[in-house]
């Protein structure tokens, strides 16, 4: 569960689009921002918004389609952020270093920590951002990939860089997902050491168990089960066949 520093670093965050021209990159950038956490999209002139593409790509994150501000420029876009992350594949023509995200999400996050805004920036998808829009933008980030074939979808490449930046929000904490573990209820020891009596009296009615020369069948079987660590719907379900051996063993 996120904590009020996590949910503070993530809202001053926004991803901004521009000049998208395929309004179902919107809808699924929506839902990769909400996976991560974050609310804020921004988009500077799309070809087509609102859309019902976008709806439906966007899934259960169509609260941030309809929260998203739509702007005429990238000056309006940026008001009021401190860093402005241009998303670029671009080797010349740029002042400044390439960063992969990963290198890049510490700096993000400890300025969204102060209260700094923010700003994920990507150009149109077949041409980017062009260098007007990347002189406006502070950092340089790239994403590095296969060099035969670089070629990202514009929503998969938000989804890398806003799950880098919640990985160095959570820091420490982010591997913990014991949260998505079923709470299961394990079988409680009488009804195991009743299982136990089940089952030897079962192995000795079909003769798979000798009681002359028993040896250390039991007693491993026991090891077996008690790693198991059964819940109490496994040893119900043990039970059944142990139930079901025996009957057909009547019937013959």
């Amino acid at each position: 569960m996120m904590t009020n520093t996590e949910t503070a670093c993530l809202s001053n965050i926004r991803v901004v689009l521009s000049h998208t021209s395929h309004p179902g990159n919107i809808g699924s950038t929506a839902r990769a921002m909400k996976t991560m956490g974050l609310t804020q999209l921004y988009l500077i002139n799309p070809k087509e918004f609102p859309s019902e593409v976008a709806d439906a790509l966007a899934s259960s994150a169509r609260d941030i389609l309809a929260n998203a501000k739509v702007v005429s420029s990238m000056e309006e876009a940026l008001v009021g952020t401190t860093l402005q992350v241009a998303l670029t594949a671009r080797r010349r023509e740029l002042s400044q270093p390439l960063q992969t995200p990963r290198q890049l999400a510490p700096e993000l996050v400890q300025a969204a920590r102060t209260g700094a805004a923010v700003a994920l920036v990507f150009g149109a998808e077949t041409s980017g951002l062009t260098i007007a829009e990347l002189e406006q933008c502070n950092r340089r980030v790239t994403i590095p990939t296969n060099p035969d074939y670089s070629s990202l979808n514009l929503s998969q490449a938000v989804q890398v860089l806003v799950y880098e930046l919640r990985t160095a929000c959570f820091e420490n904490d982010f591997d913990d997902v014991r949260y998505l573990e079923e709470n299961r209820e394990r079988a409680p020891h009488q009804a195991v050491e009743l299982f136990f009596e089940h089952l030897e009296e079962v192995l000795l009615t079909i003769g798979f168990l000798k009681p002359n020369a028993p040896k250390r069948l039991m007693p491993r079987l026991r090891r077996l089960f008690v790693r198991a660590q059964m819940e109490r719907e496994e040893l119900d379900i043990m039970r059944g066949i142990l139930r079901a051996a025996s009957e057909f063993k009547e019937k013959k």
